[in-house]
């Protein structure tokens, strides 16, 4: 019994042996491979009880393989925006090309750790490996709304149109304006000064705002009183708001906006200095400055100059590229510098990465070893932040792959000696008989 189960050990070690040498020749053969985590095997002992007499049994050995998915490659660099990695734990969801081909609305979740991600040719973020970019979409202001995080509903594959044009309306006015202190004196002509501001409506038309100072000239001395009427292109040069400026005379705050009297229009707020002017193409929040207060609208001197106009917005622009953040918001850039928040890419993370299932092209799925993933947002909670421009290379080290290497062969060989023994020490027990 004790001749045979050293026979049994023997077999066991070559078997032993020949597994952790697949799981070396596994990770050799893909230490250029993006992504790929080593396997690593484990060797241990089985333990058989000893007969009677004290003599020893042998159990042998058994081999267990393990997937170290929470190792982290080095990052590397490259020329493409949506080449994404993690800088730390978690892992992109994603699904496969085949299941979004099929268009059920059936799309199971995977999760990889790097992925390099190109439009197809109906705009999906699709990796060489056919796994798609999942992540949950922008509302059209921008926002991302709230989603479940425990679960994969409200991901969506992420579609990137490249034809695609986008408005970006004004809604900001800043109107810096100095008056000249002289028009409103008795005996000045009362001649208005006339001022044009170009805006873009909600469909990135150009129009603009005609805006026009009409100073009060009063029989003796100075008004210090300005009409300033807004009118509309859009409207048809439309009145949208005509208001009542009173500037500060006096010395300590001399040449500064005093009070501003809304005669039609959107009402003055004079605790931010806002005025909302409702024009045919959107809404636009007109800043003239805020009373007592430098900057804004101002009566100095005798000249006429607009010192500040500034608005927000721009025509209608064309996508040129798309990038994600260290926080996973995507954006869609424009060539007219709009920039604009398309998606959200969470990072999923998993109690046990470990126990995670591989299935094909580096992606794996959840399973009862793993625990249940909950999606973070990027760079929140244990999980890393997100990293464009970038590639995660295989956790494999080459030098100590060839090491095992050795080690299991000299192993392998030794096991087989064992076997060997055996069977000279079985023929020799068969000789006894002759």
């Amino acid at each position: 019994m004790t001749i045979s189960s050293s026979l049994n050990a023997g077999v066991a070690g070559l078997n032993a042996n020949a597994a952790r040498l697949a799981g070396i020749s596994d990770n050799i053969a893909n230490s250029a491979t993006y992504g790929y985590k080593r396997v690593d095997t484990d060797f241990q002992s089985m333990v058989v009880a000893s007969g009677s007499g004290g003599t020893f049994t042998a159990g042998g050995v058994n081999t267990s393989s393990l997937r170290l998915v929470d190792q982290r490659g080095p990052l590397v660099s490259t020329t493409n925006p949506t080449d994404l990695s993690i800088s730390g734990r978690g892992l992109l969801p994603v699904t496969t090309s085949v299941a979004v081909g099929a268009g059920n609305g059936v799309l199971p979740l995977q999760l990889v750790t790097t992925g390099s991600f190109r439009p197809d040719a109906g705009g999906l973020l699709v990796s060489e490996t056919g796994h798609v970019l999942m992540g949950w979409p922008a509302a059209a202001d921008g926002s991302i709304p709230s989603f479940p995080r425990n679960t994969a509903q409200g991901l969506e594959p992420v579609r990137i149109n490249t034809n695609q044009f986008a408005a970006d309306p004004t809604t900001e006015l800043t109107l810096g304006v100095n008056l000249p202190a002289i028009d409103s004196v008795a005996g000045a002509s009362g001649l208005p000064h006339e001022l044009s501001v170009e805006y873009f409506d909600n469909l990135g038309t150009s129009e603009s705002l005609g805006i026009t100072f009409t100073p009060t000239v009063p029989a003796a001395g100075a008004s210090n009183e300005w009409t300033m009427t807004i009118t509309d292109s859009a409207s048809g040069d439309a009145v949208v708001g005509e208001y009542v400026l009173t500037f500060d005379a006096s010395q300590a705050s001399g040449g500064t906006l005093a009070s501003v009297a809304t005669v039609s229009g959107g009402a003055y707020d004079p605790a931010t200095g806002a005025i909302d002017l409702v024009l045919a193409g959107g809404t636009v929040t007109a800043n003239i400055g805020i009373p007592g207060a430098p900057g804004g609208m101002t009566q100095v001197s005798n000249s006429f100059a607009p010192t500040q106009i500034e608005t927000n917005g721009s025509p209608v622009g064309n996508l040129t590229s798309v990038e994600v953040d260290e926080n996973g918001m995507m954006r869609a850039i424009y060539d007219t510098g709009l920039t604009r928040t398309i998606y959200q890419i969470p990072v999923a993370d998993v109690p046990n990465p470990n126990g995670l299932v591989a299935v094909e092209g580096q992606a794996y799925t959840i399973s009862p070893e793993s625990g249940a993933f909950f999606l973070w947002d990027a760079g929140d909670g244990p999980t890393g932040a997100v990293v464009g421009f970038s590639r995660e290379e295989s956790t494999t080290d080459v030098a100590r792959e060839l090491t095992d290497l050795i080690q299991t062969q000299r192993a392998y060989s030794s096991n087989a000696k064992v076997i060997q023994t055996v069977d000279e020490m079985l023929q020799e027990t068969t000789n006894i008989k002759r």
